[in-house]
This record gives C-alpha cells, sequence and structure tokens, in this order.
C-alpha cells in the first residue's frame, strides 16, 4: 500500500521522507514544494532531495538515481554532490544585504534564484548534474569542440536531457583536481548561478 500511503501523507505539496530501513546503507528521498521560484517570478516549485550510502556500489547507482529523480520528477535541473562539497557549494551563493561573505576556495559568486532569468538555469554544479533538455540548451550544453572532455563522463536520458559528472571519483574539494575540474566546469557555464545572462 506505499502508493497509497505516500499520496495520503503528502506535506507542503510534496511527499513524505521514505527510507529502506537499512541501517548499514541507508537510501531516503522526500519532496516538498518550495513557495520561492527557481528564478525571478517564477512560481512555486517542487523540490526532491536524496541520499545514498557513498560505498562502492552507491556510487556506481549515483548517476543512475539522479537521472531517476530528475526525469520522474520532470525537473529543470539536479545535482548530486557528496555532503561535504555541497556545504562549500551552498557557501558560493552570496549577496551584499542577505548573505554577505567571499566563497570559499576561489569558486565564483552564485545569485539567490530571484536574479536569474529563468528556471532552467541551474543555480550551482556539483560531482554529477542533471540538465533536462532546457536547461542543457539554457547553459549551451552540448559543444563538440569545449564539451569533449565533459562528454566522456555524460549520457543522455530519455527524455533528452544529460546526466554529466564532473571527475571520475565524487567530488572532494581538498583534491586540487577536484576542485580545478568545479572551476572549469564554472568558467564553462558563466549562466549557472545568474552570473551571466546571454545578450
Amino acid at each position: 500500500h506505499r502508493d497509497e500511503w505516500v499520496a495520503t501523507n503528502g506535506t507542503d505539496n510534496g511527499f513524505p521522507f521514505l527510507c529502506n530501513d537499512d541501517k548499514e546503507r541507508p537510501v531516503t528521498i522526500t519532496g516538498w514544494e518550495n513557495p520561492n521560484g527557481l528564478a525571478a517570478r517564477s512560481p512555486p516549485h517542487l523540490e526532491v532531495h536524496g541520499s545514498l550510502h557513498l560505498d562502492a556500489a552507491g556510487i556506481v547507482a549515483a548517476a543512475d538515481v539522479l537521472a531517476a529523480i530528475g526525469e520522474g520528477a520532470r525537473a529543470f535541473w539536479g545535482r548530486a554532490t557528496p555532503a561535504n562539497a555541497a556545504v562549500e557549494i551552498s557557501r558560493q551563493t552570496i549577496d551584499p544585504v542577505r548573505k554577505p561573505g567571499i566563497p570559499p576556495r576561489g569558486l565564483p559568486a552564485l545569485r539567490f534564484p530571484d536574479y536569474i532569468r529563468a528556471p532552467e538555469i541551474p543555480h550551482n554544479l556539483g560531482w554529477l548534474n542533471y540538465w533536462s533538455a532546457a536547461a542543457a540548451r539554457a547553459i549551451g550544453f552540448p559543444d563538440p569542440v569545449r564539451d569533449a572532455e565533459l562528454l566522456t563522463r555524460a549520457r543522455r536520458t530519455p527524455s533528452g536531457g544529460w546526466v554529466v559528472q564532473l571527475t571520475d571519483a565524487p567530488l572532494d574539494l581538498d583534491n586540487p583536481a577536484h576542485l580545478d575540474a568545479l572551476k572549469r566546469a564554472y568558467e564553462r557555464f558563466p549562466q549557472v548561478g545568474g552570473r551571466v545572462t546571454p545578450g
């Protein structure tokens, strides 16, 4: 009766916290409506959050899980990133009044969603990135020449979107090669985080 239970117990126009009840290898997922839009003047949106145990099996499954969540939720974009790196990536979003500061590790400053021109534009990047077909168009992916390296770690989704992996192993910002890969991706996609608005 899982589907009936989920439908009955949904809150905030989302769905309740679900867990596989495996204390050794926990997998969770939940979703709720965020009243703030993904971009300036955009409507509320459903946020889906999941977690996997980051062992060898979880690492292998992560891209498929992200793709399944992105496709199932009909998402514009999403990302999967280990918790430590995700915390630092969240510190990239700053504002002189609402959240002053300097982004960590020389990463670029990202803007709040109400400064982003379209919901298709991702707010940030991570280890694994899900981009719908609309999101990929909005940031100019793929370009066969400029994205040759990224395309070696990318795959299409059934809806025409993409899952793009920045590093072979889960993103570790203490690893200089991983930090460099993240910085290069931000340089390649200046629209991400509302940094550049195409003319």
